[in-house]
């Protein structure tokens, strides 16, 4: 829950220096599982997971404070190469690439775009990957391409606080404020701490309750 949170108030403050394309182009190809990796969900792909982070996926690698092997990219990417639906890689490249206003952050083989289109296509059923895809495309301004990925991480995994915050936020914006509301209301609801949600609603005057 508190990555969660850190993670979307990165992107938060972020997200809107870095508004871009986010097609992916040929120079995406799909992930071809090996050993060490997989599924970062599953707890035989998992037995490798140990050795890639102890060298290449470090606390300050994922602080993004410094690379363990090389430039921060690179070691990050790495990782999601080796299990692409790694959910805080993913957060990880995901603050690197909106910090440093680069799509492509330097080491990384390939773009923030391609390696959540890899880890959907790798695992389409994974609720994180997508809720974390949908508050990146949020950052961007991208709302409608993000309403997308968040719906649909709601419905496979309905106890994700951080997805029903993200879709509050783009209900809000589009004034739909039952449904920004009814969304607020789940997250807080859940435990979710960060404020921005409701303070909007309140500031529009459609907040109602104690949660």
């Amino acid at each position: 829950m508190k990555s969660a949170a850190l993670i979307l108030l990165s992107i938060e403050l972020a997200g809107q220096a870095m508004a871009a394309a986010t097609t992916t182009g040929s120079d995406c190809p799909a992930y071809v599982q090996h050993k060490p990796g997989g599924d970062y969900t599953d707890a035989d792909d998992r037995e490798g997971l140990g050795v890639v982070e102890q060298f290449h996926f470090t606390p300050d690698v994922e602080g993004l404070v410094k690379g363990a092997s090389g430039p921060l990219g690179g070691d990050i990417g790495y990782t999601l190469e080796h299990f692409p639906n790694h959910h805080r890689a993913l957060g990880a490249m995901t603050r690197l690439a909106l910090r440093d206003k680069n799509r492509k952050p330097n080491g990384a083989n390939f773009t923030i775009d391609c390696y959540f289109e890899r880890a959907i296509q790798f695992r389409p059923k994974d609720a994180r990957v997508r809720s974390l895809f949908g508050g990146y495309l949020l950052a961007l301004g991208q709302a409608d391409a993000a309403l997308e990925q968040l719906e649909q991480a709601a419905v496979l995994e309905p106890g994700n606080p951080t997805a029903h915050y993200n879709l509050g936020l783009i209900y809000l914006k589009r004034k739909d404020y039952d449904k920004a509301r009814a969304s607020a209301e789940k997250a807080y609801g859940m435990g979710f701490p960060l404020p921005g949600l409701k303070n909007k609603l309140i500031a529009a005057g459609q907040w109602r309750g104690d949660q």
